[in-house]
């Protein structure tokens, strides 16, 4: 991996970290509006995001989550959607329908966090899988726009 990628991926973490932090009682629990998932688009331009959006994730439930089984279930089904959409890229190269499926994937995986606050929290699982879910959908919807702008400017697909 080279310092580029390195440099790129650090302040992606810390980014996700950052926004967590300032958004956290509203980023855990059985509705989760975590405006820094947005980030998870950016799979869709490069893979070699994926090393900060885990990093990411993995550090703000370390600091942030009142759940310590969170470091294990949410940084496993942010990877597990990851990889989910990594392998759909390989078929399909608009970037918006990889943003469409991204979302979809990270919307449908959620049930991991609802199994999580189950077993946790003894909160019901379907509706917490609703909640999350739902949660994670609007901020990806709302923030596919917002990255692809980004993209625009910054190309994305060169910068790691």
């Amino acid at each position: 991996m080279n310092i580029k990628t390195i440099v790129a991926n650090g302040i992606l973490a810390a980014l996700y970290i950052a926004i967590t932090a300032t958004i956290a009682p509203f980023a855990f629990g059985p509705v989760q509006f975590r405006i820094p998932e947005m980030f998870n688009h950016l799979i869709v331009f490069n893979k070699k995001y994926m090393y900060g959006i885990i990093l990411g994730v993995f550090l703000s439930n370390l600091f942030f989550s009142p759940m310590p089984l969170d470091i294990l279930f949410g940084t496993a089904q942010s990877l597990i959607a990851l990889l989910i959409t990594i392998g759909a890229m390989r078929y399909v190269k608009n970037i918006w329908a990889r943003m469409m499926i991204n979302t979809v994937v990270f919307t449908f995986t959620m049930f991991i966090i609802a199994w999580e606050l189950n077993i946790v929290m003894g909160w019901p699982f379907l509706f917490t899988w609703l909640t999350t879910a739902a949660g994670e959908f609007a901020v990806l919807l709302v923030g596919a726009p917002i990255i692809y702008a980004i993209h625009k400017r910054v190309n994305f697909e060169k910068l790691v």
